[in-house]
């Protein structure tokens, strides 16, 4: 069953409303005590996750009664939930993605909403806390930026350009250690390369024409199906590396985002390279 705008709309204002409440009360505002590691020491989970989570799965319910919810951190307490994507339809949720960002005072961090219908995403949010705007996008209605009441539809650059004039970002601490220095290598042939080490503005970026590609080591369901969708409305390119489609079931490989078709086939050709010569 389709998403209706009543119920994006709900959504949406539920996001808004829970980041007012459980998420920028506590930016620049946490304990030690607050703050913890889930895995890697830079892997951190907060109060504000826990706590956003908790109230937007109970809103979502409510929106979406008999809809499954599966959150970031319901999966770090019991990876089986990931069991529920592509089985009806399901909400995605990253309560903060950027939680590094977001615990050490960075205002680069933001909440991730996703639907998915049989494994078919068919509505995305992109929600920013600090400035109270989002991109968002129905399946096959594009992808549109929302901010102060107004809504503007967003369209990538089609042209490809000379890589010296490319802005990206280039996750190369997401791979193994053995392809890091190749990856980094390639780093030098664009204008800028780096990370924002956040998912949320990364997709954003692109679809507001602020970047024009990301290359992506993890494929975490609640950092991508969201920006999957509102990228591919907004004309970009996400497949992986091997020109495989997305899909959100997926759970390993390398996922490249590009704002252009003709720029993706050239940016998957120069990151292929790179990789395979350092596994030789």
């Amino acid at each position: 069953m389709p998403l209706s705008e009543a119920q994006s709309g709900a959504i949406v204002e539920a996001v808004r409303e829970v980041a007012a409440a459980e998420i920028l009360p506590r930016f620049r505002n946490l304990s030690d005590e607050e703050v913890d590691a889930k895995g890697a020491f830079d892997d951190l989970v907060t109060v504000a996750d826990t706590a956003a989570e908790a109230a937007l799965t109970e809103r979502i319910h409510r929106i979406l009664p008999g809809d499954a919810v599966v959150g970031e951190e319901a999966v770090a307490a019991d990876r089986g939930v990931l069991d529920r994507v592509g089985q009806g339809r399901v909400t995605i949720i990253d309560p903060i993605d950027g939680t590094w960002n977001f615990a050490h005072g960075i205002a680069n961090y933001g909440v991730i909403v996703a639907v998915i219908e049989d494994g078919e995403i068919v509505w995305g949010l992109l929600y920013d806390p600090s400035f109270d705007d989002w991109i968002a996008a129905h399946k096959g209605q594009g992808a549109w930026f929302n901010r102060q009441g107004r809504a503007r539809r967003l369209e990538t650059d089609p042209d490809d350009a000379s890589f010296d004039r490319l802005r990206g970002n280039l996750g190369a601490y997401l791979y193994p250690q053995p392809l890091q220095p190749a990856l980094a290598a390639t780093a030098p042939r664009f204008r800028r390369a780096s990370s924002l080490g956040a998912s949320l503005h990364e997709y954003r970026q692109i679809a507001l024409g602020g970047s024009d590609f990301c290359l992506n080591g993890m494929l975490n369901v609640w950092d991508h199906a969201a920006g999957v969708l509102i990228l591919q409305e907004a004309g970009g390119v996400s497949r992986l590396l091997d020109g495989t489609a997305y899909h959100p079931t997926m759970q390993e490989g390398r996922l490249l985002n590009a704002r252009s078709e003709p720029l993706w086939d050239r940016l998957a050709e120069t990151f292929n390279a790179a990789l395979a010569e350092a596994a030789d």
